[in-house]
Order: C-alpha cells, then sequence, then structure tokens
C-alpha cells in the first residue's frame, strides 16, 4: 500500500459490506416528482449531533452475545446482552468519560477490546474487559484492564490468532517513538511479551490467519515502498510500488500460501483484487471492476474458513458481488428479508448462522436487524436514531461536472426539502484527507444544513481516492493555488451555472484538509465565498508537516514529501509558503468561524492560533471555538452539539439560512466555555515545531 498519512477525519470500521436493496432508487424518484413547496419544519439540532440512542452493534464470535454503544453516565459505553434477550436486559460493560471510539469481541467471545485515547491526543491505549466479570460497585461495571499501560505511546491491534484466542498481537513505539516493534499480550493477564524489535524500519507488519508473522511493509527512498517476506533469515523482497501506487495486503488466502493484495501497481489505473505468492512474490488477479469504473473497495472473508465471500465497490452507490454459490444464496435471501436501502453487514457469528445487518439511505442513519440463516428471516433490533423524521429530510444525489482543464470531478448534492431549488444560499463542503472521499448516504452535517435551507456541495475533487491512480495523483502538488482547489471553485461555478446557487451567498466549510481548502478558498478566491468554517484545518503547510508525529515520519516521503512537499528542500519551501493561506490572509474578504480541539496531534492548534491572530491584527472579522478535551474533530456529544449552534448561528447570519433559535442550556453553558475571545489569543515561540 502506497502507506498515505492523512489528516483527514477518520472512523474505526472492523467490517463492512455493503450493497443496495432492489427499488430503492424507484422510490426516490417518486418521492422527488411529488414536489411540495412547503419547507421542511426546522428540526432539533439535537437530533443530528446528540449520540444515537444504540450504535455499533456486534455478535460475538460464537453468536451468543450482542455488544453495542449507548451512553452511559453521560458518555458513549459497550453494553452487553444476550443475542435473544431484549434491549432492556442489557448491561454496561464500560464506564469511560470519553467515548468508547471503537471495539471488537476476542476470537473465544470472552472479552471485549477496545481503544481509548486521553482527550483526542490519538495516543490509543488497548483495553480489555469481560462483560461477565463481578461488577465493581463504584462504577457499575466489570473491571477493564489496561493492555498496554504506556503513557505517550500509539498502541496498533496487529493480529488476534485464531490458533490462540486468549491472545493478540500488538504493537508498540515505546522504544523508538516512529517505529512499532511486537508485543504479544495475554488477555486474561495482561502479561506482555517483546516478540520482535522494529530495528528494520518496517512501516508496519502482517501477520496470516493463524498469527503468524508473514509480511512487512517498508517504505523506500524516492517514496515508495516494499513487501517483504518475513523468513527465519531476515527479510525477502517481494514486490515494490512507487508513491503513486498502492500496494495494500486485504487478507490471507485460505491456503496460507497467498495473501490478497489490492494493487494498481504497473500499467493499472484502477486498483484490483489480486494474489500474491508469498514465496514466489508472483501476482494472479483475481477481480477488478466488472463496470470499469473505479478501484477495488473492499473483500470480505468467511470467518472460519476465510473463504472469499464478496467484493465490493463504490462510485456513486455501492455494488457488492457475491463470490461463492452460497454467498449469492445469502447475499439475495439478506435483500428479500430487509427493508429498501443499502445493507451494511456489521458482523456475523462464526459459522454464519446469525448475521447482523443494517439498513441505511441518504435521509435514514440506520436501522439495524438480525438475520436467521435458518428461517431466512430478518427481525428488526433497534433503529440508530429512532426520533429523526427520514420524511424531512434531503435526498443527496450524485452528480459530476467539468473541471476547467476538462478533467470529470465527482460530488454529491444534497437541496434542500421543499424549496424551490433555484438561487440557494450554499455550503461547499469539503472533505478532509486529502486521500480519502465523500460518499453516498445519510450524512448529519449535509442534513442539518439542508434542513436549514442550505444547498450543501461535496467535491470529490483530484486527490480524492476510489477513482483511480490517475484521479488521485492528479491533485499532487496542486494544494491551495492549483486544480485541487480550482475544482472546488469550478463546482461552486457549476451550482451557479445550473442555477442551484446564489452566488453571493456561498459559505465553505470542511475539517481538517477540509479546513484548509475552506482557508485556501477565501484567501486565494476571496470573491467568490461569503464565509468560511475552518474545523481542525492547518493554516501553514510549514509548521503542519513539521510537526507530524513521529510514527508518521516513516511514511512521509511517500505522501507529503512527494505530494506537497518538503520545508528542507529550498524550492519546495518556498512553494509551500506559496499555497500557505497565513502567509496571505490579507486578501481574506469573508468573516470565518475556526474550529479546533486543543489536543490534535495532526493539526496542531498553533494552525488554528496563527490565523486567528493574523486576522485580528488585521481587524478582520474571525470567531474562535476550541473544545479543551478534544483532538482532530470532536468526538464529545456536548461538543458537537455546542459546535452546532455556532455553526448555525453564523452561517444565518452570512448566508440567511434558518437559525434554531431555542438552545439548551446545558449546549448553551458548553458553548460559553468553548468560545475564545479572540483578543486573548497569544502564540507560542515553539507551538509550530
Amino acid at each position: 500500500m502506497n502507506r498515505r498519512v492523512s489528516i483527514g477525519i477518520t472512523l474505526m470500521t472492523l467490517l463492512a459490506v455493503v450493497g443496495c436493496g432492489d427499488g430503492y432508487g424507484d422510490k426516490q424518484a417518486a418521492e422527488e416528482a411529488e414536489v411540495a413547496m412547503t419547507p421542511a419544519p426546522l428540526l432539533d439540532r439535537e437530533l443530528f449531533f446528540g449520540d444515537p440512542e444504540i450504535s455499533g452493534s456486534q455478535l460475538s464470535p460464537d453468536g451468543k452475545w450482542m455488544s453495542f454503544m449507548k451512553p452511559y453516565n453521560g458518555a458513549r459505553n459497550i453494553w452487553v446482552k444476550g443475542a435473544d434477550e431484549p434491549f432492556d436486559a442489557a448491561k454496561p460493560a464500560t464506564a469511560d468519560k470519553r467515548p468508547v471510539p471503537g471495539y471488537f469481541w476476542s476470537r473465544d467471545s470472552k472479552h471485549l477490546l477496545y481503544v481509548q485515547d486521553k482527550e483526542g491526543d490519538e495516543n490509543f491505549h488497548v483495553w480489555a474487559v469481560n462483560p461477565t466479570a463481578k461488577v465493581d460497585a463504584d462504577t457499575g461495571v466489570p473491571s477493564a484492564r489496561d493492555l498496554t499501560p504506556v503513557d505517550g505511546v500509539r498502541a496498533q491491534i496487529l493480529s488476534v490468532p485464531k490458533n490462540a484466542p486468549g491472545t493478540m498481537m500488538v504493537g508498540l513505539n515505546d522504544r523508538d517513538p516512529s517505529y512499532h516493534d511486537i508485543y504479544r499480550v495475554d488477555i486474561n493477564t495482561g502479561e506482555r511479551t517483546l516478540l520482535r524489535k522494529n530495528e528494520e524500519g518496517v512501516g508496519f507488519w502482517v501477520f496470516d490467519n493463524m498469527g503468524e508473522l508473514r509480511l512487512a511493509y517498508r517504505p523506500t527512498p524516492g517514496g515508495g515502498a516494499e513487501l517483504l517476506r518475513v523468513d527465519m533469515q531476515g527479510l525477502h523482497q517481494l514486490a515494490t510500488s512507487t508513491y503513486e501506487e498502492d500496494m495494500t495486503p486485504a487478507g490471507f488466502h485460505a491456503d496460507g500460501k497467498q495473501c490478497y493484495v489490492q494493487t494498481n501497481r504497473g500499467d493499472v489505473d484502477l486498483q484490483q483484487l489480486m494474489l500474491m505468492d508469498i514465496e514466489s512474490g508472483e501476482f494472479t488477479l483475481v477481480e477488478k471492476d466488472p463496470d470499469n469504473e473505479v478501484d477495488i473497495a473492499g473483500a470480505a472473508f468467511h470467518p472460519e474458513t476465510d473463504e472469499l465471500l464478496a467484493t465490493f465497490y463504490v462510485g456513486d452507490r455501492m455494488r457488492v458481488y457475491p463470490k461463492t454459490a452460497d454467498a449469492k444464496k445469502l447475499w439475495k435471501s439478506l435483500e428479500a428479508s430487509l427493508p429498501d436501502g443499502e445493507i451494511n453487514v456489521n458482523s456475523m457469528s462464526n459459522d454464519m448462522s446469525r448475521i447482523l445487518v443494517s439498513v441505511s439511505s441518504d435521509v435514514d442513519p440506520g436501522s439495524v436487524y438480525l438475520y436467521s440463516a435458518k428461517t431466512g428471516k430478518s427481525a428488526l433490533q433497534y433503529r440508530s436514531r429512532p426520533d429523526l423524521p427520514s420524511e424531512n429530510l434531503a435526498h443527496m444525489k450524485p452528480v459530476s461536472f467539468q473541471a476547467r482543464d476538462g478533467m470529470t470531478i465527482h460530488g454529491y448534492l444534497t437541496l434542500p426539502r421543499g424549496v424551490e431549488h433555484k438561487n440557494l444560499p450554499t455550503v461547499m463542503y469539503i472533505h478532509g484527507g486529502p486521500w480519502a472521499r465523500d460518499y453516498w448516504g445519510y450524512e448529519p452535517y449535509c442534513q442539518f444544513l439542508a434542513n436549514r435551507g442550505y444547498a450543501v456541495m461535496q467535491v470529490n475533487y483530484r486527490s480524492s481516492t476510489g477513482y483511480g491512480k490517475n484521479y488521485t495523483n492528479a491533485g499532487n502538488r496542486e494544494w491551495g493555488t492549483g486544480a485541487m482547489q480550482h475544482d472546488v471553485t469550478d463546482a461552486v461555478q457549476w451550482l451557479i451555472d445550473e442555477g442551484y446557487s446564489d452566488k453571493d451567498k456561498v459559505g465553505i466549510f470542511g475539517g481538517s484538509y477540509g479546513g484548509y481548502a475552506t482557508l485556501a478558498g477565501v484567501t486565494f478566491t476571496p470573491d467568490i465565498y461569503a464565509c468560511g468554517i475552518p474545523y481542525v484545518g492547518p493554516s501553514n503547510l510549514l509548521t503542519l508537516i513539521e510537526s507530524f508525529p513521529e510514527y508518521w515520519k516513516p511514511f512521509l516521503e511517500g505522501s507529503w514529501y512527494k505530494k506537497v512537499g518538503n520545508p528542507e528542500v529550498e524550492g519546495d519551501k518556498t512553494e509551500l509558503i506559496a499555497r500557505s493561506p497565513l502567509f496571505h490572509c490579507d486578501q481574506i474578504k469573508a468573516p470565518l468561524l475556526v474550529v479546533h480541539g486543543a489536543n490534535d496531534p495532526r493539526v496542531k492548534q498553533h494552525e488554528s492560533d496563527q490565523i486567528v491572530v493574523a486576522l485580528r491584527q488585521k481587524g478582520k472579522a474571525v470567531e474562535y471555538v476550541v473544545a479543551p478535551d478534544e483532538g482532530h474533530g470532536f468526538r464529545a456529544p456536548n461538543n458537537r452539539k455546542a459546535l452546532a449552534v455556532a455553526m448555525e448561528k453564523f452561517l444565518a447570519k452570512q448566508l440567511g439560512g434558518r437559525y434554531q433559535e431555542d438552545v439548551n442550556a446545558e449546549t448553551q453553558a458548553r458553548l460559553d466555555e468553548i468560545t475564545v475571545d479572540v483578543n486573548s489569543v497569544e502564540l507560542k515561540a515553539d507551538a509550530g515545531g
């Protein structure tokens, strides 16, 4: 894999197989044909940004237990119940004060394994809890064990072996902050044993299904990478890739002799699924996109036999291709037993007799069903946001347009419900990464903003992933003043030309790289935007790159240095300054609402402090929100809701959209706490490096 290091907001996905249920498009078309010129009612912002009542459900591998996320003592925690028990029989298994970002079951179904950091610093520790253990009287949950109790270190879960279900392989960068050594951890006792020091400069390690260390991925000079076989004698090179190519191990074949790899090495544009022989390094094609449109998005394997069950691709929407007769039969049965929408397989028992699936759409964040292979029927378990009225939400439609150089750019447009789709106030919502992409489906900011009367445009600008390496690499060295930003600008012009948008009421908002694109938009094209909301966005590319975490540095040559620039190279440094909004902020005309998390390890708070001070000194309009207990994006619901209030009020003032006047007292109090007086902001001399 081209191990690109992204500043984008990321989510932990443990298992996902997604597809489209038949008939959903017809239903949407019928709804759109009945255009009612009555605006949708103003929906409470809490419906969009509060924690869902229940989410993140999983089955234990033995199929006996169901776990899920639900607030406990004010934070999102893990709960457990018997798979056949009602939800009111569930009991909390964790009592963390900060929302749990992700978890999964141990192979033997005895422990829940989850990760947690300290207020957004991304130095994740791995924790284990036995949900059937004695409950602590003070916390109301069983005691959890920190399996990686080393401060200032980021743990990586490398393997949960089938043949040793009570153990796991973990990477820790405690010895060298740039590289992760391999430890075997006993889940029951927490005993940690060093298996291998990473003294070879390996970026990450790959284990087979039995927990044997088989492969290593290592960056090479020039920004490329190599896949190596791990032998008793050392490391043996099997394959190489350039910085413009991808080479991602996707799982071991059942025979243990071959590894599935998603790659576009050589004279190939779209990523394909291939099998690599571990002895010879020879590649054999398994599958490429039947429609020849996009990269392979992923593959699903049988939890016991490791047989390839399905592949999937994401163009405008998701497409699923079952690979065996049994998988085709199962997929057909799932579709028949579920309502229309996109089907996501959340988890399954090892014998696949029980499968947890969710069904969602652009106007529905999802309902979860338990499918029984024995009966072929699916039973509704819960709706993730039962109080959210889908009938009042806005549809998201895939769009494409021609950029100024003729390249076709893809994206998604969400238009407010019940109003004429002409001359609308508009928010350009720019995704992070930049090596990531937007997808069709329910998106809370899109729905929130559309409900307030805004057209919302998401642009998969060049550098976005999924559309082939030519599309992605067309964004190399094109930040800020180049084609990546031109794609966003051209999207605005397309919206105006199509009659959707009022040219005088266009705002721009985004997180991470999207925050940078927001600053670049109001700086380098100041006449286009009426306002901007940069969210955890960098303002100075020099200090951004210089302050990256140590464990990113082995990958920087193949990502940031080649694709953006290297501050240590004089020519690159000049270019980075030219593309940094901070050094050109005298050009900014639009008011800004700047947002940051104080503990962000990817984009330091200094990035926002710098632009706020510079704008203040120039007498320009700027507001500032900083959450002291957040990192690269707000995770806690109180901070998300407070931010929504600030955004809503700001956009209503600048663009004229609707605004919910009443504010929950706790939310207002939190907003008051995280709103910063811009006159109080001072720069620290060493904050950027």
